[in-house]
């Protein structure tokens, strides 16, 4: 009977303070809430994004549907962080384990406000998006990876110092390492500035079509930190260093206002005055009424010239050159395949026709040498 004694003596002595000096019971009823907690997460979000939601139907902007959104996670983890708190709070801990606790909860409110600063980003780019047109969408995208690149390191800095880690000599020992990785990668740091100054020049835009002399030619599809993705037109992909576009000439197709049509068409000598103005005239007429052509006169970009331009050695040259409507690739060509048949029918029907090079040589003299032509005689 007593080692029955001894043995509830020696359990209730571990049930009072079995566990860190804690009593068992206390640490259960802990556990206990920090699962009901815990449990409830999934239902304390859905309420109140449901709430949340009835409010926001009655406004118009959509950035408040986005708000409740993106705030679903960190609303899921705050049941944990009062959980976990009201839990600990309930169980008496010694002096030492107190301190630890409170690190702990300290680290859940950090993260749980960090996150949620995080997840904000997503509907601030809403806002930043609204700029589109003074600035560009990579732009806007390296800004918005920024801000959470920034968020995020500053989260972790926040949670390290909770800890006691001094972060000062962690960073002055990575600028050390900085300044050695940077005298080895100027070309990263290069392309990078120089990756930024497009950006902010706006010099081209994803979906443009350009060409760098002596690099590439083709439609930009990434323009990254380090290099811009142009696919050129016989589908292979180009990556071109940044700093590319600073040392080469870029021509931007995208942004010109019309494509010029330039011809020299080359006439026969035996044309005749009257039929060289008739040809003149009626292609002159047919780019002026024909509407995908500018003719407004109002600068060079705009005009058209039809015009007999020179002499050649072998041909009457006709300067032909017109501006199109249209910059498309496919629609320019048709506008040039129409203005080039319209010119060959106008040439028929003026009984004229188109020059070839071509040269006469003529002899003063046949060397001596040459054998005499046998002429057969007539019968």
């Amino acid at each position: 009977m007593s080692s029955v004694n001894e043995f509830l003596d020696l359990f209730s002595d571990v049930w009072t303070s079995g566990l860190f000096g804690v009593n068992v019971s206390e640490i259960i009823i802990g556990l206990i809430i920090f699962l009901i907690f815990y449990v409830l997460r999934s239902f304390f979000a859905r309420f109140v994004i449901g709430r949340l939601y009835k409010i926001v139907k009655k406004t118009k902007t959509d950035i408040d549907n986005v708000v409740i959104e993106v705030i679903e996670g960190p609303l899921k983890f705050l049941p944990i962080v009062i959980g976990f708190f009201i839990a600990t709070s309930y169980i008496e801990f010694n002096a030492d384990i107190i301190i630890l606790i409170e690190k702990i909860n300290r680290t859940f409110i950090t993260i749980f406000i960090f996150w949620l600063l995080l997840q904000l980003i997503v509907p601030f780019s809403f806002v930043i998006k609204k700029f589109e047109e003074q600035l560009t969408t990579a732009l806007i995208d390296w800004t918005l990876k920024g801000l959470k690149i920034l968020v995020i390191i500053i989260g972790i800095v926040a949670v390290l110092e909770l800890w006691g880690i001094k972060v000062g000599p962690i960073i002055a020992g990575l600028g050390l390492l900085g300044v050695a990785v940077a005298l080895g990668a100027q070309d990263l740091f290069k392309n990078l500035i120089s990756g930024i100054m497009i950006l902010m020049e706006r010099r081209f835009k994803i979906g443009d079509v350009i060409h760098i002399a002596g690099e590439a030619e083709g439609i930009v599809e990434q323009i990254g930190f380090r290099s811009t993705l142009i696919r050129q037109f016989d589908s292979n992909l180009v990556m071109v260093p940044n700093f590319k576009f600073a040392e080469q000439s870029v021509t931007n197709y995208s942004r010109r206002i019309n494509r010029r049509i330039r011809w020299i068409i080359g006439l026969e000598y035996r044309t005749t005055v009257e039929q060289l103005k008739n040809m003149r005239n009626q292609i002159k007429e047919f780019i002026d009424k024909d509407k995908n052509f500018k003719n407004d006169d109002k600068s060079y970009f705009s005009s058209s010239f039809v015009r007999i331009d020179s002499f050649s050695d072998s041909s009457i040259d006709m300067l032909v050159q017109c501006f199109t409507n249209v910059t498309n690739w496919n629609e320019y060509i048709k506008v040039k395949e129409t203005l080039a048949i319209t010119i060959k029918e106008i040439v028929e029907n003026e009984k004229a026709g188109f020059a070839f090079p071509s040269q006469s040589l003529y002899l003063e003299s046949l060397p001596s040498n040459i054998p005499e032509v046998f002429i057969p005689p007539k019968k």
